[in-house]
């Protein structure tokens, strides 16, 4: 767990994020991303903001946990729809084709997931975890292909993105990629 000092950290580094950054963390453990992604999705209730998670069954069921320890109604939450949650190998598998991400089918499915947070509440925050496992399948050029959609669709859409990366696998990457990773992203967040 993080110290109280490292919570006010990541917590104020969240209250400063634009409506249209893109953030990326490289975590040395589960603890630690666990910890930045709950600060993340804390503040986007503080500010009533629908959130949308793509996520792993592990890092969802974890994340929910944590956020019922918080007070919040997750259930709740999901059935008003300010919590939208999604399986992110679900979703990868209905635009990637071939190891390449389909650019029109990604933007559909994510305007769809926009839209409907938006239908009570006019700011969203997403976070997605589909690059870190193109990452993990060493499929680096589409990891940057996506990558770069969801810069463009954060920019047009006008919501943050917050993508992680486990560091180890990370740096196993080309380095040249790894740096054009970095590039990809408005913000990194701090080290914890």
């Amino acid at each position: 767990m993080q110290s109280t000092q490292q919570q006010e950290a990541i917590e104020e580094f969240w209250q400063h994020i634009s409506h249209c950054d893109h953030v990326v963390q490289m975590y040395e453990n589960e603890d630690s991303f666990l910890d930045t992604l709950e600060r993340f999705v804390l503040e986007g209730f503080r500010k009533d903001d629908a959130i949308i998670i793509i996520a792993t069954p592990e890092h969802r069921t974890a994340l929910a946990e944590r956020l019922e320890r918080h007070g919040i109604d997750v259930a709740a939450a999901a059935s008003n729809g300010q919590y939208i949650v999604r399986d992110a190998r679900s979703c990868l598998a209905r635009f990637m084709f071939d190891g390449w991400p389909a650019e029109s089918r990604f933007i559909a499915m994510i305007e769809e997931l926009l839209a409907k947070a938006r239908e009570k509440h006019p700011t969203v925050r997403a976070f997605g975890e589909m690059v870190a496992l193109l990452w993990d399948e060493q499929l680096y050029r589409a990891t940057m292909r996506l990558e770069h959609m969801w810069t463009q669709l954060c920019q047009r859409e006008s919501f943050p993105l917050f993508c992680a990366y486990p560091k180890a696998s990370f740096d196993a990457g080309p380095p040249a990629d790894c740096r054009e990773v970095h590039n990809a992203h408005t913000r990194a967040c701090p080290p914890l």
